[in-house]
Protein backbone atom coordinates (compact mmCIF):
# COMPACT_ATOMS: atom_id res chain seq x y z
CA UNK A 1 0.00 0.00 0.00
CA UNK A 2 1.20 3.39 -0.96
CA UNK A 3 1.41 6.22 1.66
CA UNK A 4 -0.48 9.45 0.78
CA UNK A 5 0.95 12.02 2.70
CA UNK A 6 -1.13 14.49 4.06
CA UNK A 7 0.11 17.20 1.83
CA UNK A 8 -1.33 15.60 -1.00
CA UNK A 9 -4.54 15.09 0.71
CA UNK A 10 -7.07 17.42 0.29
CA UNK A 11 -8.46 19.53 3.61
CA UNK A 12 -11.59 21.76 4.03
CA UNK A 13 -12.66 24.17 7.15
CA UNK A 14 -16.48 24.70 7.34
CA UNK A 15 -17.25 27.86 9.18
CA UNK A 16 -20.90 28.91 9.60
CA UNK A 17 -21.13 32.47 10.18
CA UNK A 18 -24.09 34.91 11.18
CA UNK A 19 -22.79 38.77 11.74
CA UNK A 20 -19.23 37.97 12.43
CA UNK A 21 -17.98 40.96 10.63
CA UNK A 22 -15.16 41.40 13.41
CA UNK A 23 -13.64 38.26 13.36
CA UNK A 24 -14.24 36.57 9.60
CA UNK A 25 -11.10 38.48 7.53
CA UNK A 26 -9.15 37.29 10.89
CA UNK A 27 -10.09 33.59 11.18
CA UNK A 28 -9.80 32.83 7.56
CA UNK A 29 -6.50 34.74 7.19
CA UNK A 30 -5.16 32.57 10.02
CA UNK A 31 -6.43 29.27 8.64
CA UNK A 32 -5.11 29.99 5.36
CA UNK A 33 -1.78 30.57 6.61
CA UNK A 34 -0.51 27.38 7.81
CA UNK A 35 1.68 24.90 5.33
CA UNK A 36 -0.65 22.33 5.39
CA UNK A 37 -2.91 24.19 2.69
CA UNK A 38 -6.79 24.03 4.19
CA UNK A 39 -9.06 25.50 2.15
CA UNK A 40 -11.87 27.39 3.51
CA UNK A 41 -15.76 27.25 3.03
CA UNK A 42 -17.96 30.00 4.68
CA UNK A 43 -21.52 28.71 4.90
CA UNK A 44 -23.43 32.32 5.38
CA UNK A 45 -26.99 32.70 6.53
CA UNK A 46 -27.42 36.21 4.91
CA UNK A 47 -25.85 38.35 7.60
CA UNK A 48 -27.09 41.61 7.42
CA UNK A 49 -23.83 43.11 8.71
CA UNK A 50 -21.62 42.07 5.60
CA UNK A 51 -20.39 38.94 6.58
CA UNK A 52 -20.51 37.41 3.13
CA UNK A 53 -19.43 40.44 1.30
CA UNK A 54 -15.79 40.94 3.36
CA UNK A 55 -15.63 36.81 2.13
CA UNK A 56 -15.93 37.83 -1.40
CA UNK A 57 -13.68 40.64 -1.39
CA UNK A 58 -11.09 37.91 0.46
CA UNK A 59 -11.76 35.89 -2.54
CA UNK A 60 -9.62 38.14 -4.62
CA UNK A 61 -6.78 37.09 -2.46
CA UNK A 62 -7.33 33.50 -2.23
CA UNK A 63 -8.68 32.21 -5.25
CA UNK A 64 -9.51 28.34 -5.44
CA UNK A 65 -8.74 28.14 -1.38
CA UNK A 66 -11.56 29.87 -0.21
CA UNK A 67 -15.08 29.33 -1.09
CA UNK A 68 -18.32 30.94 0.02
CA UNK A 69 -22.08 29.63 0.41
CA UNK A 70 -24.59 32.19 0.68
CA UNK A 71 -28.45 31.24 2.21
CA UNK A 72 -31.21 32.96 2.50
CA UNK A 73 -31.90 33.97 6.36
CA UNK A 74 -30.48 32.05 9.64
CA UNK A 75 -31.26 28.50 9.00
CA UNK A 76 -29.65 26.82 11.74
CA UNK A 77 -25.97 25.66 12.48
CA UNK A 78 -26.72 21.86 11.57
CA UNK A 79 -28.25 22.68 8.13
CA UNK A 80 -25.16 24.87 7.63
CA UNK A 81 -22.63 22.13 8.46
CA UNK A 82 -24.91 19.84 5.91
CA UNK A 83 -24.84 21.85 2.95
CA UNK A 84 -21.00 22.12 4.00
CA UNK A 85 -20.59 18.29 3.96
CA UNK A 86 -22.49 17.88 0.58
CA UNK A 87 -20.10 20.17 -1.00
CA UNK A 88 -16.81 19.42 0.23
CA UNK A 89 -18.03 15.51 -0.44
CA UNK A 90 -18.99 16.34 -4.01
CA UNK A 91 -15.70 18.19 -4.48
CA UNK A 92 -13.44 15.31 -3.18
CA UNK A 93 -11.97 16.48 -0.06
CA UNK A 94 -10.56 14.22 2.20
CA UNK A 95 -10.44 15.85 5.56
CA UNK A 96 -13.82 17.74 6.28
CA UNK A 97 -13.53 20.34 9.78
CA UNK A 98 -16.20 21.90 11.56
CA UNK A 99 -14.94 24.99 13.35
CA UNK A 100 -16.07 28.44 14.63
CA UNK A 101 -15.92 31.66 13.28
CA UNK A 102 -14.78 33.83 16.86
CA UNK A 103 -11.93 32.16 17.77
CA UNK A 104 -13.33 30.43 20.53
CA UNK A 105 -11.67 27.56 19.07
CA UNK A 106 -7.58 28.06 18.68
CA UNK A 107 -7.14 27.71 14.68
CA UNK A 108 -3.63 25.97 15.50
CA UNK A 109 -5.50 22.70 16.84
CA UNK A 110 -6.69 22.22 13.49
CA UNK A 111 -3.26 20.56 12.62
CA UNK A 112 -3.60 18.29 15.73
CA UNK A 113 -6.98 17.16 14.63
CA UNK A 114 -5.61 16.70 10.92
CA UNK A 115 -2.93 14.21 12.89
CA UNK A 116 -5.38 12.41 14.67
CA UNK A 117 -7.33 11.47 11.51
CA UNK A 118 -4.15 11.37 9.18
CA UNK A 119 -1.98 9.23 11.20
CA UNK A 120 -3.47 8.76 14.84
CA UNK A 121 -6.10 5.78 13.71
CA UNK A 122 -9.37 7.81 14.18
CA UNK A 123 -11.77 8.67 11.33
CA UNK A 124 -13.40 11.36 13.56
CA UNK A 125 -11.46 13.58 15.53
CA UNK A 126 -13.28 15.78 18.32
CA UNK A 127 -11.46 19.19 19.56
CA UNK A 128 -12.39 17.87 23.49
CA UNK A 129 -12.90 20.52 26.39
CA UNK A 130 -13.70 17.57 28.75
CA UNK A 131 -10.55 15.56 28.67
CA UNK A 132 -6.91 15.06 30.58
CA UNK A 133 -5.40 18.39 28.55
CA UNK A 134 -8.93 20.32 27.45
CA UNK A 135 -10.14 23.58 29.12
CA UNK A 136 -12.44 26.51 28.97
CA UNK A 137 -11.16 29.96 29.47
CA UNK A 138 -13.54 32.93 30.15
CA UNK A 139 -16.83 30.99 30.58
CA UNK A 140 -19.33 31.75 33.53
CA UNK A 141 -20.15 28.97 35.65
CA UNK A 142 -23.56 28.39 34.31
CA UNK A 143 -22.45 27.81 31.08
CA UNK A 144 -19.88 25.94 31.61
CA UNK A 145 -22.64 23.88 34.01
CA UNK A 146 -24.68 23.59 30.83
CA UNK A 147 -22.20 22.29 29.03
CA UNK A 148 -20.84 19.55 30.96
CA UNK A 149 -23.99 18.38 32.73
CA UNK A 150 -25.31 18.40 28.52
CA UNK A 151 -22.43 15.82 27.57
CA UNK A 152 -22.74 13.70 30.77
CA UNK A 153 -26.64 13.30 30.08
CA UNK A 154 -26.58 12.39 26.57
CA UNK A 155 -23.46 9.29 27.40
CA UNK A 156 -25.37 8.37 29.92
CA UNK A 157 -28.79 7.96 27.71
CA UNK A 158 -27.09 6.60 24.57
CA UNK A 159 -24.26 5.70 26.15
CA UNK A 160 -21.49 7.31 23.36
CA UNK A 161 -17.85 6.93 24.27
CA UNK A 162 -17.34 10.66 24.05
CA UNK A 163 -17.04 13.14 26.69
CA UNK A 164 -17.44 16.37 24.74
CA UNK A 165 -20.01 15.40 23.17
CA UNK A 166 -21.34 18.82 21.66
CA UNK A 167 -17.50 19.66 20.85
CA UNK A 168 -18.09 22.01 17.46
CA UNK A 169 -14.38 21.45 16.47
CA UNK A 170 -14.12 18.41 14.75
CA UNK A 171 -12.69 16.37 11.94
CA UNK A 172 -14.15 13.99 9.48
CA UNK A 173 -12.62 11.76 7.44
CA UNK A 174 -14.24 11.81 3.94
CA UNK A 175 -15.57 8.09 4.20
CA UNK A 176 -17.28 9.36 7.41
CA UNK A 177 -19.53 11.70 5.99
CA UNK A 178 -20.58 9.43 2.88
CA UNK A 179 -21.48 6.83 5.10
CA UNK A 180 -23.90 8.46 6.90
CA UNK A 181 -27.16 9.40 5.64
CA UNK A 182 -26.99 13.25 6.19
CA UNK A 183 -30.60 13.60 4.86
CA UNK A 184 -31.92 11.99 8.31
CA UNK A 185 -29.94 13.96 10.38
CA UNK A 186 -32.83 15.30 12.60
CA UNK A 187 -31.12 18.37 14.78
CA UNK A 188 -29.60 21.96 13.92
CA UNK A 189 -28.35 23.25 17.55
CA UNK A 190 -26.02 21.79 20.13
CA UNK A 191 -28.05 18.01 19.42
CA UNK A 192 -26.99 18.27 16.04
CA UNK A 193 -23.42 17.50 17.44
CA UNK A 194 -24.18 14.97 19.26
CA UNK A 195 -26.34 13.12 17.02
CA UNK A 196 -23.42 13.49 14.34
CA UNK A 197 -20.93 11.71 16.57
CA UNK A 198 -23.26 8.88 17.86
CA UNK A 199 -24.28 8.13 14.00
CA UNK A 200 -20.66 7.90 13.14
CA UNK A 201 -20.21 5.84 16.11
CA UNK A 202 -22.76 3.49 15.63
CA UNK A 203 -21.72 3.22 12.17
CA UNK A 204 -18.43 1.73 13.83
CA UNK A 205 -16.30 4.33 13.07
CA UNK A 206 -13.12 5.39 15.31
CA UNK A 207 -13.76 8.82 17.20
CA UNK A 208 -10.97 10.15 19.25
CA UNK A 209 -10.80 13.27 21.38
CA UNK A 210 -7.97 15.51 21.32
CA UNK A 211 -7.64 17.99 23.97
CA UNK A 212 -8.09 21.81 23.28
CA UNK A 213 -8.88 24.97 25.51
CA UNK A 214 -12.07 26.47 24.34
CA UNK A 215 -12.23 30.77 24.79
CA UNK A 216 -15.06 32.66 24.82
CA UNK A 217 -15.51 34.72 21.74
CA UNK A 218 -14.44 38.47 22.65
CA UNK A 219 -16.05 39.96 19.78
CA UNK A 220 -19.51 39.40 17.88
CA UNK A 221 -22.40 37.81 20.32
CA UNK A 222 -23.10 34.27 21.23
CA UNK A 223 -25.18 31.83 19.28
CA UNK A 224 -26.88 30.54 22.38
CA UNK A 225 -30.57 30.01 23.28
CA UNK A 226 -33.33 28.69 25.51
CA UNK A 227 -34.56 26.51 22.36
CA UNK A 228 -30.94 25.08 21.76
CA UNK A 229 -30.55 23.65 25.06
CA UNK A 230 -34.14 22.55 25.05
CA UNK A 231 -33.31 20.42 21.79
CA UNK A 232 -30.52 18.94 22.87
CA UNK A 233 -32.31 17.34 25.73
CA UNK A 234 -35.54 15.90 24.21
CA UNK A 235 -33.20 14.68 20.73
CA UNK A 236 -31.06 12.34 22.83
CA UNK A 237 -34.10 10.16 23.50
CA UNK A 238 -35.71 10.11 20.33
CA UNK A 239 -31.94 9.22 19.17
CA UNK A 240 -31.67 6.52 21.27
CA UNK A 241 -35.11 5.18 19.99
CA UNK A 242 -34.80 6.24 16.51
CA UNK A 243 -34.27 3.64 13.73
CA UNK A 244 -32.21 6.00 11.91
Amino acid sequence: MVYIRSSDLKKIVIIPTYNEKENIQKIVTRVLSYTENFHVLIVDDGSPDGTGQIVKDLQQQYQDRLFLMERAGKQGLGTAYIAGFKWSIENKYDFIFEMDADFSHNPDDLRNLLQACDQGGADVAVGSRYVKGGKVENWPWDRIFISKGGSLYARLIIWLPVRDTTAGFVCYKRKVLEALNLDNIKFIGYAFQIEMKYRAWQKGFKIKEVPITFVDRKEGHSKMSKGIVKEAILAVWKMKFSKN
